[in-house]
């Protein structure tokens, strides 16, 4: 069948032309291709000699030769220079085709074919070029048909697949790649033809013929077109790019390992709990570098056991039934909330031999791999179960200071990469960093522990009590992240019925802090019983912080048993090592409930908020004076009268102040807090506690409340008697007289006794007005107050003495006694306690001879 010539023939490319001779020798036809090749229109060529039209002069006696053979009959093949009609210099040079022939008439004739020698020539080298490159290029050339067959390959391609080149034409994509990979390069072939966008380095998994491992190519692929421009098919360059791929996945290994010590660094560590830092390490291990991850740590190391290494996992330290009980700390999946098919070679204490959940206690078989890791401190890949999902594991001991502590277990799910020596590596790494904050965390936490003990043993045992005051105390420690801080608070009974109130904060945290809080209280109480106004015991308070960061500097005794005070030497040995001062504040308050007034005394601590019966919360205007440590600035004392059912409220800064408001807002929150003091006191102490925002964890939070109660007014016996010797006596019926009206008979005889003693010794040692009086609540106390100086001082009679047994019968028959200096002179005093219906104790004979 006729058809036309398609567009990009081959004809076309070479420019073939046509035309023919007479029998006359002239040009008889013109074809069109003939006039566009040598730039002559027919009606200008048919009738003339091509030899005189086309040829050079010094060429045209050949070439009528040649025609005349022609015409004779002989066919010619040569190449035959031409020029342009109208111009001397040759232009081109083609290659004649002559055939004989013959007219209707028999007549000879020629039929000529002429071919521009210039396209051929570029024919000549668009094929050596092509063959060259397609040929003997280093990388994989194949040619695709529009129907997505293979036209060509090159012997690269042919190397890599098998067989020799001509092989592979006709083979199709799904011959050299498995399934998923042969549709998505189809798909590709199909829009580059579609489209004529090029592709560039399509990347492309696969196996060579006899080669088990896969190969990575990157492909490059375009459209091919005619000469035309009409798409003939698809054209690939391949490159196997396998080794670079392996060497960019070990550097992506290496940046994701390096991020994820950057991120271990980071993360593990900071709460400086056991179940948290276990957390946290699962927490960057899954999914980043696993999809199943565990942490098994000692019980023992839980417990707070402290046994000697090797109890829970000492190096080389091995258990005949297999290893410690270990308990489940932690656990984190990527994929599902299923445990690792390792853990199953475990028993928990029950002996069920199911994978251990989360918090179960467990042992490892002594043949587990799981268990030689624990004993010798080595990581133990273990493959995984052919029906499970898990590829494989990595059973990492954790080992801290040559300790191990517990094991962590890296698994990788079927389809993930498996583990490679980097990884066992980074495995290794995880374990130990996580090791070493859990050995940290369990030192802390042994030590805030050991902290809180002792901090919570010097606070008040149960509801503290005193004369005239309702009292009601709360005290919160600090969280572990937080450490023990330094806060106190003290109740402390004094003579007279007297009470101190003592309310302080160690500046900083921890053990150092908790001891040092420790012997300030002691310090305190020791200083409170001396009977010091409340700015000599701050004082004083100053000197004993002030000693407390020297080591190793020994300290005298004040002689009367009380607190140590520091040597000069002591002062020049802290100036040489600052950092070891300690600073503390502390307000000390006095309450005497015959007056109901309060000394306070202040040093550097945060104000007593008082609150009145139907007025507002006020901050007592105390001068703070400097924190307890710093030395060199004396105490003022603030001496204030409560009214009966006023609240006191003494606190740490832990209750008003945080990072997240000032100082000044969580004091007015605290004055607003007390809006109700006419409520029990301990519902007080909880609603303010509920009401502020302490943020409870960040700082010890030490709070003490106390209702005033004065003592009722027929609860006191006050007298003044004068300066002569029939005193003893009245001072002896005015006794009477009290304790007969308050119906403690049981008591007249030895309260007559002992005031005639404490007479007379006023009056023979004392000077000026003599002052008696009685108080009676929780035990009966009896003052004598004069204006001398002298203190009394408890001795022991000689045997020939006719005196000097009065302050031993004294301290014979009273609960206590001693003496207070006063600002006018001294007050002497004892203490009997309130009968209880039972029988008094008889005297030994010991203690009544001990007078005499």
């Amino acid at each position: 069948m006729w058809q036309s010539s398609p567009p990009g023939s081959i004809y076309d490319y070479i420019r073939v032309a046509s035309f023919s001779i007479g029998p006359d020798g002239l040009i008889e036809q013109w074809s069109r291709r003939a006039a566009g090749l040598f730039g002559i229109a027919a009606h200008e060529a048919v009738g003339r000699d091509p030899v005189e039209t086309f040829m050079p002069a010094e060429l045209r006696t050949g070439g009528h030769r040649r025609v005349g053979e022609i015409l004779d009959g002989k066919e010619w093949t040569g190449l035959v220079p031409f020029r342009m009609p109208g111009e001397d210099a040759v232009h081109g040079l083609a290659e004649v085709y002559v055939m004989p022939s013959e007219t209707e008439s028999g007549e000879p004739a020629a039929l000529c074919i002429v071919v521009d020698v210039r396209a051929l020539r570029c024919i000549e080298t668009d094929l050596a070029a092509s063959q060259a490159i397609f040929g003997q290029s280093p990388f994989g050339f194949v040619l695709f048909g529009t129907d997505f067959t293979v036209v060509r390959a090159n012997q690269r391609f042919a190397t890599v697949f098998g067989g020799q080149a001509a092989d592979h034409r006709g083979r199709t994509v799904d011959d050299y790649l498995a399934r998923p990979e042969a549709e998505r390069l189809t798909a590709t072939l199909r829009r580059v033809l579609e489209t004529g966008d090029s592709v560039t380095d399509l990347q492309l998994v696969g196996t060579a013929p006899g080669d088990t491992e896969n190969h990575h190519w990157s492909m490059n692929l375009y459209r091919v077109h005619s000469g035309a421009g009409r798409p003939i098919g698809i054209a690939g360059l391949a490159t196997d790019v396998t080794r670079r791929h392996i060497a960019a996945r070990e550097a992506a290994s290496a940046r994701r390992n390096l991020a994820l010590l950057n991120e271990a660094g980071a993360r593990i560590g900071n709460s400086l709990d056991l179940e948290t830092t276990a957390r946290e390490l699962l927490g960057v291990a899954v999914p980043g570098f696993c999809d199943l991850a565990s942490v098994d740590l000692y019980q023992g190391l839980l417990t707070g056991d402290e046994a000697p290494p090797g109890s829970w996992g000492s190096l080389h330290h091995e258990s005949v039934g297999g290893s410690a009980e270990l308990r489940r700390v932690a656990f984190a999946s990527a994929v599902s909330d299923v445990l690792p098919a390792t853990a199953s070679d475990s028993t928990s204490t029950d002996g069920a031999t199911d994978p251990p959940a989360l918090g179960a206690v467990h042992r490892y078989s002594f043949n587990s791999p799981c268990s030689m890791a624990l004993r010798t401190g080595h990581i133990e890949v273990v493959p995984g179960d052919d029906c499970g999902f898990v590829q494989s594991t990595l059973a990492v001991p954790m080992v801290a200071h040559d300790t191990v502590v517990g094991l962590v277990q890296f698994s990788r799910t079927k389809g993930s990469e498996p583990f490679g020596e980097r990884d066992r590596a980074l495995a290794t790494e995880l374990a130990a960093r996580a090791a070493v904050c859990i050995d940290n965390a369990r030192l802390y936490r042994r030590e805030h522990e050991r902290a809180l003990i002792l901090q919570r043993s010097l606070l008040p045992p149960g509801d503290p009590e005193a004369a005239g005051l309702d009292i009601a105390c709360r005290y919160l420690p600090g969280n572990t992240a937080t450490e023990v801080g330094g806060d106190w608070f003290d109740v402390i009974e004094l003579p007279g019925h007297r009470t101190a109130l003592v309310v302080g904060d160690v500046m900083g945290r921890g053990l150092r802090a908790a001891v040092a809080m420790g012997e300030l209280r002691t310090a305190v109480r020791t200083l409170a019983l001396l009977d010091l106004e409340p700015a000599e015991v701050l004082s004083a308070l100053d000197e004993v912080a002030r000693g407390l960061g020297t080591p190793g500097v020994s300290t005298p005794s004040d002689g009367l048993g009380g607190a140590q005070w520091p040597s000069r030497a002591s002062h020049k040995a802290r100036d040489a090592d600052l950092s070891e001062v300690y600073l503390a504040t502390c307000v000390y308050a006095v309450y005497d409930p015959v007056t109901r007034r309060c000394t306070f005394a202040n040093a550097g601590h945060l104000p007593p908020v008082v609150v009145e019966p139907g007025e507002p919360a006020l901050l007592l205007d105390v001068p703070p004076g400097m924190p307890l440590g710093v030395g060199g600035e004396p105490f003022e004392e603030v001496e204030v009268e409560l009214k009966e059912g006023a609240l006191l409220a003494l606190y740490t800064d832990g209750l008003v102040e945080s990072r997240d408001h000032p100082l000044d807002e969580g004091l007015q929150a605290l004055r607003n807090a007390l809006i109700e003091p006419e409520l029990p006191l301990e519902d007080v102490c909880d609603h303010v506690l509920t009401t502020l925002d302490t943020r409870h964890g960040e700082d010890d939070i030490a709070l003490l409340m106390a209702r005033i109660q004065g003592l009722p007014v027929d609860a006191v016996g006050d007298w003044r008697l004068p300066r002569e010797p029939r005193s003893v006596a009245r001072a002896r019926e005015l006794a009477r007289r009290q304790l007969l009206a308050w119906e403690l008979d049981d008591l007249v005889d030895t309260t007559e006794l002992l005031v005639s003693e404490l007479v007379t010794n006023a009056l023979r040692y004392g000077e000026g007005e003599i002052r008696l009086r009685l108080l009676r609540d929780r035990t009966l106390v009896c003052e004598v107050w004069d204006a001398g100086l002298v203190q009394p001082r408890r001795r022991r009679a000689r045997d020939t003495d006719e005196g000097g047994r009065g302050l031993q019968l004294v301290g014979l028959l009273s609960a206590a006694w001693g003496s207070r200096r006063t600002p006018r002179g001294k007050t002497v005093w004892f203490e009997l306690p309130l009968p209880d219906g039972e029988p008094a104790a008889e005297r030994t004979v010991e203690q009544l001879l001990s007078m005499f």
